[in-house]
């Protein structure tokens, strides 16, 4: 899949793209079953919300067979190689869950920040891919981003690692508030929540301060991450754990596009 001259137009101008229809339903049938199971298992990569109820898993690429396909498809490796114009390579991989009812808040952020204080990630020619597998709904905890905060370059935050159960340098009020106003549409508002049916795919800049709000809804709500990086723009502090931000930089082959179709064939997976 590679983007068209008004998508990367776009992409520059607002600092995400947004594709409805990336994967067809039996592709998502099969990574929500494997999500689901994943989310059922006691690793130090899955981390939970106060309540249990999971949060995040991290680095399924590296012992799922489906979830290493993806984090290999074509669909989401060609745009990166296209707009980095170079080889990507896996900086992470996760899948976040707002279950229902107990999803907490992730607060305003930008995730370069963390690539970089945490990371040393010399640039922010990395990007997040969103996949969703679940309907994200405006009612249950979508991602909420700030249209062209990407241009305001790497802003200034504080660690916050108590408000909920994963650390993160966060932005301040007045930091959002000035960034909505000056991002504000004919309709007044500066923040775009980007909803869709299973299957839908959001790509946005490293630097795009975004947030989602707790889910208080019976409707859960998972969506996979893939942070992808320039090769030439690989980590160089090593703080984190290995399977939240990875030391292996080579290049990503990628699969063919129907690997996600074959193995649900492979497993008699379908959508219902």
């Amino acid at each position: 899949m590679m983007l068209k001259p008004e998508q990367l137009k776009a992409f520059d101008e607002q600092g995400y793209l947004f594709f409805p229809d990336c994967f067809s339903e039996d592709e998502v049938a099969v990574m929500r079953a494997e999500a689901e199971g994943i989310y059922k298992t006691d690793r130090q990569e899955v981390w939970r919300e106060k309540t249990g109820a999971p949060r995040t898993a991290f680095a399924v690429h590296t012992y799922n067979e489906v979830f290493r396909l993806l984090s290999r498809h074509p669909r989401l490796v060609e745009p990166l190689r296209q707009l980095f114009g170079e080889d990507v390579y896996v900086h992470q991989f996760k899948i976040n869950a707002k279950a229902a009812f107990e999803g907490d808040v992730w607060q305003w952020h930008q995730d370069y920040g963390t690539w970089a204080r945490d990371d040393g990630m010399p640039e922010p020619r990395a990007m997040n891919i969103a996949v969703f597998l679940d309907a994200v709904l405006p009612i249950n905890g979508p991602l909420m981003i700030i249209p062209k905060s990407h241009k305001h370059g790497t802003l200034a935050a504080g660690h916050d690692n108590s408000t909920t159960s994963y650390p993160l340098w966060t932005l301040d009020k007045e930091t959002v508030t000035r960034l909505t106003a000056e991002a504000a549409g004919l309709d007044g508002i500066g923040i775009v929540a980007p909803t869709g049916k299973p299957g839908a795919v959001l790509m946005f800049h490293g630097n795009l301060v975004h947030a989602s709000p707790p889910n208080i809804t019976p409707y859960p709500r998972k969506i996979v991450y893939l942070t992808l990086c320039a090769v030439s723009n690989h980590i160089t502090k090593f703080t984190r754990p290995e399977w939240i931000a990875h030391r292996d930089f080579n290049p990503i082959v990628p699969v063919a596009d129907d690997a996600l179709l074959d193995y649900a064939r492979a497993h008699r997976v379908a959508a219902e």
